[in-house]
């Protein structure tokens, strides 16, 4: 592709994203192909001569997009968002066009200095002290995944790296039973071990963990010999929106000595809103936080922010610098490469500046509050209708209701009909949880562009559905 064919093809490829974004409400929300569809219309081997860019656009209009889910869709309401605002994807693709590898700061100075700035900008606007310290990671997972490192080598006096697990006493986590499957994850990569994460039971509407429990965990298993490291609370869970109460679990945290990772991927970015930082009360004294700006903020999937109050023993955990990474002559300057898990780093920040520029503070925060205000209603409106029982109230703008006609003999069979039902109708996409040993169906919104029409259709989906599920029964 020579340079006339690339303008070209990338003006079509602007004018296809943008007819896809206007007419993205009027498709189902899922794909509705069946496993192993779109493989079979595939060819089984590579071809051995280039093809033609119309060939290949063509097949990716009929053989591709039938089988993609709309994450940009108004009324995809299932999981949490993916967002990407029309300003994030112009900011990709310019990031994309220069192709950087933004590993180091000699390796692009603007990258990792507009980094620097932008993460500063957004711990200002959700009201952090100056004492944390920002860094871009790709997910949530790979930055809980540092915190778990950090925590190891804290408690193994840094030398975990170097000598390895096998003859330390058992390093222990401790989190309540509602936190996201990538803790689980980060303490199997981190040679922790799954016997080691002490799941603990939670309390209240909030479902926070239960602060006595975890202050006598640790004290048991510092009885038998093992080493407390770290404590993984958790704002917004997944499931329901579990948040743990943070100043009480930072104090025990404080006590014990034990590095404190506060999880709140979802719902941190609200915490742009002063009305709901309660939810994070006590914050401060975190060790280490992550939130996603590619949830609920309008940035372009993959852009995960990780905070910490104590950046070197973050670089201690994770830095190693052979001398083609060393850049000589300069000092004082940051490697964000040192600060992740991977050595290669795409130029993720600049999207975050375009829409903190484009939207500005105040423009997010109002999108947030709408959502929040409208998942509300839809909530009460759903609480107040027969045969439908709310099982978790909002939290922000993420509830779970259940359908529960009388008679019905088995709830949790005739709820994952309902769930069904409603994907395959194509109008809203819900996905479904366990509360209590109970199934119940989630309601989150948090799409960038949805409206209150959009919400409020989804009351009608579900009760036509529901209608017709039952009358099936």
């Amino acid at each position: 592709m020579d340079g006339r064919d690339f303008r070209a093809w990338a003006h079509r490829a602007a004018d296809w994203a943008a007819d896809y974004r206007e007419s993205v409400a009027d498709r189902p929300v899922r794909a509705r192909t069946a496993p192993g569809e779109i493989a079979a219309g595939l060819p089984k081997v590579p071809p051995e001569t280039g093809e033609a860019m119309e060939t290949i656009f063509a097949d990716f209009e009929t053989l591709i997009l039938p089988g993609m889910t709309h994450w940009q869709h108004p009324r995809f309401f299932a999981y949490f968002p993916a967002n990407a605002s029309p300003v994030s994807i112009i900011a990709e693709y310019l990031a994309t066009a220069m192709a950087a590898q933004c590993m180091l700061w000699q390796t692009s100075p603007a990258a990792t200095e507009l980094e620097t700035v932008t993460l500063d900008w957004l711990r200002q606007a959700l009201g952090l002290p100056a004492t944390f310290t920002g860094v871009i990671q790709d997910t949530a997972s790979t930055a809980t995944l540092c915190a778990v490192l950090t925590m190891r080598e804290r408690a193994n006096a840094w030398t975990g790296n170097t000598r390895g697990l096998a003859a330390a006493p058992p390093v222990r986590i401790y989190c309540s039973d509602q936190v996201h499957s990538s803790i689980d994850r980060a303490v199997w990569i981190a040679g922790i071990g799954a016997d080691n994460l002490v799941k603990l039971p939670v309390t209240g509407a909030k479902r926070s963990i239960d602060p006595a429990a975890l202050d006598a965990a640790i004290r048991a298993d510092r009885e038998a010999g093992r080493v407390p490291a770290g404590v993984i609370a958790c704002v917004g869970g997944t499931s329901v929106g579990a948040s743990d109460d943070i100043a009480g679990v930072a104090e025990i945290a404080r006590r014990h000595g034990l590095f404190l990772h506060v999880d709140a991927a979802w719902a941190g970015a609200a915490m742009i809103c002063p009305e709901f930082r309660d939810l994070w009360a006590g914050i401060e004294d975190a060790d280490s936080l992550v939130l996603n700006p590619h949830k609920w903020l309008g940035v372009q999937f993959d852009c995960s922010t990780y905070y910490v109050r104590e950046p070197d023993d973050l670089v201690r955990t994770l830095a190693i610098q052979p001398e083609y990474l060393k850049t000589h002559g300069h000092d004082g300057i940051i490697n964000y490469s040192e600060w992740s898990v991977p050595l290669g780093r795409r130029f993720r920040a600049l999207k975050l500046w375009f829409v903190l520029r484009a939207y500005g503070v105040d423009g997010l925060r109002q999108m947030i509050r709408n959502h929040v205000r409208w998942s509300r209603a839809l909530a009460d409106r759903i609480a107040a209708t027969k045969d439908f029982e709310l099982i978790t109230a909002p939290m922000l703008s993420l509830f779970s209701f259940r359908y529960a006609p009388k008679g019905a003999d088995d709830l949790d069979a005739l709820n994952l009909r309902l769930v069904e039902a409603i994907n395959t109708d194509g109008r809203i996409y819900l996905t479904q949880t366990r509360v209590d040993d109970r199934l119940a169906i989630r309601f989150q919104v948090g799409q960038f562009e949805t409206t209150e029409t959009d919400v409020m259709a989804a009351y009608d989906v579900i009760r036509d559905c529901a209608a017709a599920v039952g009358a099936a029964t």
